[in-house]
């Protein structure tokens, strides 16, 4: 939806600070011609009117708002939360509920109205109420949102009561019920999920009244419920939960209703600051700029309409008789605004006012977009040492933070854009700034300009810059190429702006301060080379903080888009580690841990967080604790056994295979720690990871790890079809003379229906060779290295047969704890087949679908049906469940060595 608004500037000096609440032009007058939203020239025409605004801009009648997006997550994971302490804390919140039930009898007192009663008025009036507002207000879409809202609400509660009744385990099931009738009944109100998914688009409870009362309405009608002993307590929070996510949903997918300033209401803002304009035209991000003396060649960008409007805010088809026309619109592009635009994601207008003054830019910030800055600013605070924790949660809280950074800036002696004045209207702060005219952002500078003695001394101007705002205490944090600003006087002689200070910092310690140096140094070697860029460094800084940039030298260290830049130039830091040990051969280049937390420990929390929900929602313990007693300790003990020699041969394997000396007992560790790993990883995946990430850390190059990685893994499937082959063939009374078995034979079927069908489909057969050849040029390489030393080869193999065997070993050991007994060829491939067919389930650990691959082969090798469900339960703990904390222990081991 596009349209325009402009406010002319009031000639009574009264009517300067009164804001305009009228909505947006719908009626704007047709631009005269294509006008580009970019504004060059420092002056407005003479004779203009001044009781006239043009505004050159297309609002955007609907946003979508981050803070929807992050309401999502959080209502996400507190469902999550919910559903874990429902099982956890069971009895708490068992006993909670108990607590608040013995008012019932008080409450039945009191009460003149049967709570069902009360529950239908809830259902019924509070939507209808909330609706007939939103009607009356003339807001169709947002009625049409609400019931959307609603109904998704309903939905996603009736689909968490059916998946938790199905899938979850006895006590989810319990920890969600209530005792009803003598029985426990899961109830999850899919009626409150329906009206809170409602409320939440209905708008806020700021500003409509309706929306207040109801949710205050709502709240009483639900601790009614719950003291009557009709909801659980996690019940009541699931169904809230996955109400607000339903309406969180559709407002950011729809968009709500644009609450920034524009029109009227930007120009009111920009007289609250001091200025009466003639035109603010919005200036949009280009990807070149061109000089003045060639707009043709310049890119253009979307039309945007212009618009009249008079003092009062009233569209005018024409100048008022007498008056004169609005000035032309700007035509040429301005490379200053331009880095400005794709510096900071707010809106940039470009301002010309009525007293002949140079043009000005002006910043908007908009409330729906500091969240995500709020966030982003954060993150970084808590991940990187050195950095100021606080952020500007509130507009206002960022303006003033901009502002007191911008003043501080100018007041270093910091060539940077000055803050000229602030504005509020709506949901907006308006900041009007100087403009760097003729200035040039490092990205757009032109190649020439960077070379020779003209090249110098922009860098020596840069450094000069930057030791400004560090002499004043103040770090930038966000030094990116298109915050340094470069223009040359008349003389010729460079001069560079250093703009944008929002991310910044006063009073900053000594980390922050090499942390701009760092990103400084960074950018400049993206223009002009890593070896110049270090040598304009070394001229403009004393050695000792050369020295200290070495440490620092790593991407985290980089704002965003001077990280992404520096990817694409790769090997761009090694380049400027190896320029400074040349300039300084004692310096330490050695990467400094200035993270408070990296991958690793998200991935461990991760881990731990999936492994936790996993077990307490997954597990029925009550069946497995049966299944346990019920067996043969003696058995259980050689099954748990036999899975641990797992273990040994997997690092027999890997140690065989290495291309680097691995001790043997730090590669059983790496195994072990796969165990706790596989909780968060499909089958395979999560063991594989560690043996490469092990690999790296003892400094093998990356392809060579990843090769051994995978000729580690080919090596396991070529053993476990050998393994079948020699079983087959060595097992039985009779050898060859007496038929193999059913499961033998339809696996042999299976194999040979697979093999025919990829040598003889040309589809097939093309897709087989698409999957195996990336693998096979990996592997190639390192197989060539390993048959030439086949001692190595042989330990290698032998390792996966120990690997194997132990695992079918352990599945036998299942099955005579409950004194069942197989061949121990149909124990393999039912094994073998079962945990094949299961791991290709994308779920940790290949869960679900081992346990039923697993049943399904034991029954229909005769076992009967619940003896096939304990083994295979049984066989699940001693190799899966009860090797979790042994895996954890490894890993905290292995981290604690610097292994992994």
């Amino acid at each position: 939806m596009s349209g325009a608004s402009t406010a002319g500037p009031v000639q009574d000096p009264s009517h300067r600070d009164r804001p305009s609440h009228r909505g947006q032009a719908s009626d704007p007058t047709p631009p005269t011609g294509p006008l580009q939203a970019l504004l060059g020239g420092d002056d407005s025409d003479d004779g203009a009117p001044t009781d006239l605004v043009r505004v050159v801009d297309t609002p955007e009648a609907r946003v979508r708002h981050p803070s929807d997006m992050l309401g999502m997550v959080v209502s996400a994971l507190g469902v999550a939360l919910v559903l874990v302490l429902s099982v956890v804390a069971h009895a708490t919140t068992e006993g909670v509920t108990e607590d608040v039930q013995n008012f019932s009898t008080l409450l039945a007192r009191i009460l003149f109205v049967p709570v069902k009663v009360l529950e239908g008025l809830v259902t019924l009036f509070v939507p209808a109420a909330v609706l007939i507002e939103l009607g009356w207000r003339r807001l169709g879409r947002q009625v049409v949102e609400s019931i959307c809202a609603a109904a998704l609400g309903l939905l996603l509660g009736i689909v968490m009561t059916l998946t938790i009744s199905y899938f979850g385990s006895d006590e989810l099931v319990r920890g969600l019920s209530v005792f009803t009738d003598g029985t426990w009944q899961l109830q999850i109100p899919g009626y409150v999920s329906a009206i809170a998914g409602l409320l939440t688009t209905a708008g806020p409870r700021t500003r409509r009244r309706t929306v207040r009362w109801s949710w205050n309405v709502l709240y009483l009608s639900l601790a009614i419920v719950l003291i009557t002993g009709q909801v659980s307590l996690p019940g009541v929070i699931v169904a809230l939960l996955l109400g607000r996510l339903a309406g969180q949903a559709v407002q950011y997918v729809s968009g709500v209703r644009s609450e920034r300033a524009y029109g009227a209401d930007l120009v009111a803002a920009v007289r609250r600051a001091g200025f009466h304009p003639t035109a603010l035209v919005r200036v949009r991000d280009v990807s070149a700029v061109v000089d003045d003396d060639a707009p043709g060649d310049a890119p253009a960008p979307p039309e945007d309409p212009v618009a009249a409007y008079d003092a009062e805010g009233d569209v005018v088809d024409a100048p008022p008789e007498g008056e004169q026309a609005l000035p032309p619109a700007p035509t040429t592009a301005d490379a200053a605004a331009v880095a400005l635009t794709r510096a900071g994601d707010n809106r940039v207008y470009a301002l010309l006012t009525d007293d002949g003054a140079p043009r000005r830019d002006v910043v908007v910030l908009d409330g729906d977009r500091q969240v995500m800055t709020t966030v982003q600013r954060l993150w970084r605070a808590l991940r990187l040492r050195g950095l100021e924790g606080r952020a500007s949660i509130s507009l206002r809280a960022a303006a003033e933070r901009t502002a007191l950074l911008a003043y501080a800036a100018t007041a270093a002696g910091v060539r940077t854009q000055r803050l000229e004045g602030i504005g509020v209207a709506d949901d907006s702060v308006v900041l009007v700034q100087e403009h760097a005219r003729g200035a040039v952002s490092l990205r757009d500078v032109a190649a020439a300009d960077l070379e020779g003695a003209r090249g110098d001394a922009v860098l020596a101007e840069a450094w000069e810059q930057l030791r400004r705002a560090h002499d004043a205490g103040l770090t930038h944090h966000s030094l990116t190429l298109d915050v340094v600003l470069v223009h040359h006087d008349e003389r010729g002689e460079p001069h560079v702006w250093l703009t944008g200070w929002e991310q910044g910092e006063i009073a900053s310690g000594t980390l922050s301060r090499r942390l701009d140096l760092t990103q400084m140094l960074a950018l400049l070697a993206l223009r002009v080379g890593a070896r110049r860029a270090l040598a304009s460094a070394v001229s403009a800084l004393p050695d000792k903080e050369i020295a200290a940039i070495g440490p620092l030298l790593q991407s985290v260290a980089l704002p965003s888009p001077t990280r992404e830049e520096v990817r694409k130039a790769k090997g761009l830091l090694d380049e400027l580690r190896e320029a400074l040990v040349e300039r300084l051969p004692q310096a330490d280049v050695q990467p400094q841990n200035i993270t408070r937390f990296g991958a690793r420990t998200i991935i461990m929390l991760t881990l731990t967080i999936v492994a936790v929900t996993v077990i307490v929602t997954t597990m029925n313990f009550e069946e497995i604790a049966s299944a346990i007693t019920e067996a043969n300790p003696w058995w259980v003990a050689a099954s748990f056994a036999f899975g641990a020699i797992t273990w040994f041969g997997a690092a027999l394997t890997f140690t065989a295979f290495s291309p680097e000396k691995l001790p043997l007992w730090r590669a059983t560790l790496t195994q072990m720690a796969g165990s706790f790993v596989s909780l968060a990883a499909p089958a395979g995946i999560g063991p594989a990871a560690l043996n490469l990430r092990m690999l790296t850390r003892r400094g093998v190059a990356t392809p060579m790890a990843v090769a051994t990685v995978a000729l580690v893994q080919l090596s396991q499937f070529v053993v476990t079809v050998l393994l079948l082959v020699v079983l087959s063939v060595s097992t039985g009374s009779g050898g060859l003379i007496d038929l193999p078995s059913t499961t033998v034979l339809l696996a042999i079927a299976g194999v040979g229906v697979a093999v025919v069908a990829t040598l003889l489909v040309p589809q097939v057969r093309r897709w087989a060779w698409e999957k195996a050849r990336p693998t096979l040029e990996q592997v190639w390489p390192r197989l060539s290295q390993m048959i030439g030393q086949p001692t190595r080869l042989a330990l290698g193999l032998g390792g996966n047969v120990i690997m194997t065997l132990g695992y079918v070993l352990a599945f036998d050991a299942a099955l005579a704890a409950f004194g069942q007994e197989l061949n121990l060829i149909d124990v393999a491939v039912i094994y073998l087949v079962g945990n094949s067919v299961g791991a290709m389930v994308p779920t940790p650990g290949g869960l679900g679908g081992v346990e039923g691959a697993l049943i399904a082969g034991l029954t229909a090798a005769g076992i009967p049906a619940s003896l096939a469900f304990s083994v295979t339960m049984l066989y699940r703990v001693v190799t899966y469940w009860a090797r979790v904390p042994i895996g954890w222990v490894a890993m905290k081991r292995l981290e604690s060595t610097g292994d992994l």
